[in-house]
């Protein structure tokens, strides 16, 4: 199969044996999209065009917060896929809010990526290491939260931009460390700028971190079209399960991306085990749940079956448990 992968400099029309992926155009976006791109034009001998989309969260410079959440980085791409500019799309998981968007539905969930957050900080120094009052820069609530839990001597600074300029405020000394995704700096090629890495039992990340999901219209994930060939070509059963457990729990809490919440589920020997963790926003409390399930079969169907069902459990012993109480969950979900 002599299947190639292109860029389109925006919109395209649909065109026999070419299947049109729409990603966001930020470098790391591009990165992921593109092994997804490489992955389906080699599975399935069709031509793959990227398209760029730019979306609101790209372009502003307020917070994380300030803006509604991570949502921001989809909407304009599911936009983009319902004006069949493009016939998938491929986000951060992490970024995709829970709520459904009408029309469409996830069609794959690649294996994933390392989950972990990682440390970037100047002279390899690692957390524990920082002098007192280091500057340490994130724009996630849940990191700010973890990182006063673990570090409350430290001066924890909201910052926005991608990984080379958040990287570049470390070189130029106006940061001590940031804190990253590792998943994020492995796909730039940047995994030596990590100095240190946070084991998920101690310190469990934002729900689906490490992998990506694949937006479709409702219907081209059925049959045997071009579309649903993709979709199959990357699909990864395990992967979907755990990440489906994690934002079963952002669901049932009602809880926007942007929330200071935690989750790590794994499959194990025939068990679904997923821990999920709300933080108070300053560190100083938190709440911890952790259920498991055993699915009839490591099917797709039974592990997602039993992946909600475990996620569910989580979400409602934290409601229960005060969660609503203890941070702001609200936002785009």
């Amino acid at each position: 199969m002599n299947a190639s992968v292109s860029t389109a400099s925006g919109p395209s029309e649909r065109r026999a044996g070419v299947l049109r992926v729409g990603t966001r155009g930020s470098a790391l976006a591009l990165a992921q999209t593109t092994v997804v791109a490489e992955t389906i034009a080699k599975a399935t001998g069709l031509d793959v065009e990227l398209i760029t989309v730019t979306t609101h969260g790209d372009t502003s410079k307020d917070s994380l917060a300030e803006l509604g959440g991570t949502g921001v980085f989809a909407s304009a791409l599911r936009e983009a896929l319902l004006a069949d500019e493009c016939d998938l799309i491929v986000h951060s998981l992490k970024d995709l809010p829970t709520d459904e968007a009408p029309g469409l539905v996830i069609g794959a969930i690649p294996k994933r990526a390392d989950a972990r957050d990682a440390l970037c900080a100047r002279d390899g120094l690692t957390l524990e290491a920082l002098p007192e009052g280091s500057r340490v820069g994130t724009g996630s609530p849940r990191r700010v939260a973890q990182l006063k839990a673990r570090r409350p001597d430290l001066t924890v600074v909201d910052i926005r931009g991608n990984v080379d300029t958040r990287l570049g405020r470390v070189v130029e000394g106006d940061l001590d460390a940031v804190v990253l995704a590792a998943a994020g700096l492995k796909r730039l090629g940047r995994s030596d700028a990590a100095t240190d890495t946070f084991p998920l039992s101690e310190v469990p990340t934002a729900p689906g971190q490490g992998a990506l999901g694949i937006e479709v219209r409702a219907g081209d994930e059925k049959g045997h079209g071009p579309v649903a060939k993709a979709l199959a070509a990357v699909d990864h059963a395990t992967t979907r399960a755990c990440a489906t457990a994690e934002r079963a729990v952002l669901a049932g809490l009602q809880a926007g991306c942007a929330a200071p919440i935690g989750a790590t589920a794994i499959v194990d020997d025939g068990l679904l085990f997923l821990t999920a963790t709300v933080y108070r926003p300053d560190g100083t409390e938190q709440l911890t749940a952790s259920h498991a399930a055993t699915p009839d079969s490591m099917s797709r169907h039974d592990l997602e079956v039993a992946a909600r069902d475990v996620g569910q459990r989580a979400a409602a012993e934290l409601l229960a448990a005060g969660a609503a109480d203890l941070a702001p969950l609200g936002g785009s979900r």
